[in-house]
């Protein structure tokens, strides 16, 4: 896998739940692909986990990635929760179903071809990366807000 991807997610809801919106900028060899979408009634950690998903899907094979999220909740599911879920049977510790397992299971198969490590960065903070992806998951929300 010598070729790497760049990517940024991230993931808005207005009211939680409310409407809300994922936004994704792909980066790969000097090129930039830049991804949105929404839904009517969300909540901002589904957000956060659709712009993962969606951004891996896109690409056409197997890639090496760095993937820049600024949700606590995506990189500690998929680096440290996940292996547990699926042993328990996609149950939490306290033997609860796992929240959001559609999608926890959606992002687990879209990792399986691709070789990715997963970067956290403080959100609003000025990161150029962050930046776009929120103002693209702010265009995702925008047709479903009232």
């Amino acid at each position: 896998m010598g070729e790497r991807v760049t990517i940024f997610t991230d993931g808005a809801c207005s009211g939680n739940p409310g409407p809300g919106g994922w936004g994704a900028l792909l980066r790969f060899n000097g090129n930039e692909k830049e991804l949105c979408g929404g839904e009517a009634e969300t909540t901002n950690n589904r957000m956060e986990l659709m712009a993962a998903i969606q951004a891996l899907t896109a690409l056409k094979r197997a890639c090496a990635i760095d993937l820049y999220t600024d949700s606590q909740y995506v990189k500690g599911g998929i680096t440290g929760w996940v292996a547990n879920w699926k042993r328990n049977g996609w149950r939490t510790a306290a033997k609860k179903p796992v929240k959001n397992e559609d999608l926890w299971r959606a992002l687990d198969d879209a990792l399986k071809r691709h070789e990715v490590e997963f970067h956290w960065v403080k959100g609003h903070a000025g990161h150029e990366g962050n930046e776009r992806a929120d103002q693209l998951a702010n265009k995702g929300m925008a047709p479903f807000k009232g």
